[in-house]
């Protein structure tokens, strides 16, 4: 890419960060250069939060009708998965997806609860009194 055809689209990141890109000077030779955004870059980024927009909210939703408990709410507001949580905890996913049951999450011990907080950056009163 030559170096006056680096893209400089503004993207939501722009005040955060920039990209570094490797593009050819009018001398040929390769420099690096920062790149503001990319609009197809921008666009796939926006869809991506989108979708874990849209994710969060139908696990609030399901915590709110009991189908699941506060937990799944804040693995996907935390953006986790199951094998993330388990490395934090040390809790194996097996028994993480039974805790993800309202029923199951209602007997846990303090002591599973806090490390459950201590994993999601949470107390355990946020945990435990999540209602959606």
């Amino acid at each position: 890419m030559k170096k006056e055809d680096l893209p400089q689209d503004q993207s939501s990141l722009v005040k955060m960060t920039r990209e570094l890109c490797y593009v050819k000077d009018s001398n040929g030779k390769y420099s690096a250069n920062l790149s503001t955004g990319w609009e197809v870059k921008t666009s796939a980024l926006e869809n991506t939060w989108e979708a874990i927009h849209s994710r969060i909210e139908s696990a609030k939703l399901a915590v709110k009708n009991g189908k699941k408990s506060p937990l799944y709410y804040f693995l996907e507001l935390r953006l986790m998965n199951l094998s993330i949580l388990s490395d934090y905890t040390g809790y194996w996913k097996f028994s993480i997806r039974k805790h993800l049951k309202p029923a199951t999450f209602k007997k846990l011990s303090e002591k599973k609860l806090s490390i459950y907080a201590k994993a999601l950056d949470l107390s355990i009163e946020e945990l435990k009194n999540f209602k959606g």
